[in-house]
């Protein structure tokens, strides 16, 4: 299926409003909705709840119900606005969901998707959201079934979902864009293992972060013990490391964010400063895009971290472009009492072959939790 024509077909149903989070099952739809050159308003807002927020306030502007996109991970995100607000039995609001389906059942995939997966038709049965489930065999007559489908129940107030299987949407014209950076992100984060402590405690964010965190640790130093890889939650690192910080005060607490997954929660940088941690270094690797997932820019580019988290009460700030600026902050860090951020700007590639962490996610988490006890011990 072609992503161009179930947008046309989209704004035929009246919708004028798309928004949501990019994810790389959708990454074919994503890429045609950038390109697209119809009339829809496109916004990348900073998590799907937040989607689903603009969504009504759309649809309370003109009565025209608007379109709301994302992973299944997002789920959990839109509960509350959809619950509470949404329903039918609140202030029914028809908005059209189409969700990127990660974790199927029988599909293989990374653990962090499994769970989410088993139950994410289950969870728009408790929504009381009615859904249909489109993959590549779908042809484009079940495709408009399925709209007029959804029509009806936009008509009467309430919301339908479409289930995207991956594979469904044909290959396109990529969407590309670059932000202007010259760092590579991996060269960073090789240069962040090497000025860290044998002691330190590091935590990093969700997708290819951590995933280069892990290929480049077991390189420099053969394992990745001291590396906690937040594999699912996105935007919940900085908490986890929070959370790690206030506990074990003898231990620096690193965590390496990324600038989609620190906007996801943006309010956790005023709540770490108010709780003042002094071994807590942050570091957000800012690419100015959802790069694990198709690289749509986060309609945030021009926020300047570094400057948040100095307003949020952080007692030490600095933003860096290049490799000798990061070393030199990273030696600044050192002797600070916290918490400190580093926002490092960086260029939006990676590696073709970049890997995947061999052990299964309770492995490294008992790997790292035995690396948290042995220094204990000292």
């Amino acid at each position: 299926m072609k992503a161009d024509r179930l947008l046309k077909a989209l704004e035929e149903m009246g919708i004028d409003t798309i928004t949501g989070v990019p994810d790389s099952t959708l990454k074919q739809f994503c890429d045609g909705l950038q390109n697209y050159q119809g009339n829809l308003k496109h916004y990348v807002p900073v998590n799907e709840g937040a989607a689903v927020g603009l969504a009504i306030g759309s649809y309370l502007a003109d009565g025209k119900p608007a379109c709301v996109y994302m992973q299944n991970s997002g789920i959990g995100n839109t509960v509350n606005p959809i619950a509470s607000l949404a329903n039918r039995d609140v202030y029914g609001v028809p908005i059209l969901f189409i969700v990127g389906w990660r974790g199927e059942p029988g599909v293989k995939d990374e653990p962090q998707h499994v769970f989410q997966g088993r139950i994410t038709c289950e969870l728009f049965d408790v929504l009381t959201i009615p859904y249909s489930v489109i993959d590549k065999e779908t042809t484009w007559e079940e495709m408009e079934e399925i709209l007029e489908k959804a029509a009806e129940v936009l008509a009467n107030g309430d919301q339908y979902a479409i289930i995207v299987k991956k594979g469904t949407f044909d290959k396109d014209v990529p969407f590309t864009w670059k932000n202007g950076n010259e760092l590579n992100r991996e060269e960073a984060l090789a240069a962040i293992l090497k000025d860290t402590q044998k002691d330190d405690l590091i935590v990093s964010t969700t997708g290819k972060i951590s995933r280069e965190l892990y290929e480049q640790s077991n390189s420099i130093y053969g394992n990745h013990d001291n590396i906690f890889m937040t594999v699912g939650g996105m935007g919940h690192a900085s908490m986890i490391a929070l959370g790690l910080a206030k506990k074990r005060t003898d231990r620096r607490v690193i965590c390496v964010d990324g600038d989609g997954a620190a906007l996801m929660h943006l309010g956790a940088l005023a709540f770490i400063a108010s709780q003042a941690p002094e071994n807590y270094l942050h570091i957000i690797i800012n690419n100015q895009a959802h790069e694990s997932v198709g690289a749509m820019p986060t309609g945030c580019q021009k926020t300047d971290f570094s400057q948040l988290a100095k307003d949020a009460g952080y007692t030490w700030t600095r933003q860096v472009k290049n490799l000798d600026q990061l070393h030199d902050a990273l030696r600044e860090t050192v002797p600070k009492r916290g918490p400190v951020m580093i926002e490092v700007l960086v260029s939006l590639d990676s590696r073709a072959d970049l890997g995947r962490p061999k052990e299964s996610a309770k492995e490294n988490k008992e790997a790292f939790m035995k690396d948290v006890e042995r220094w204990s011990n000292y």
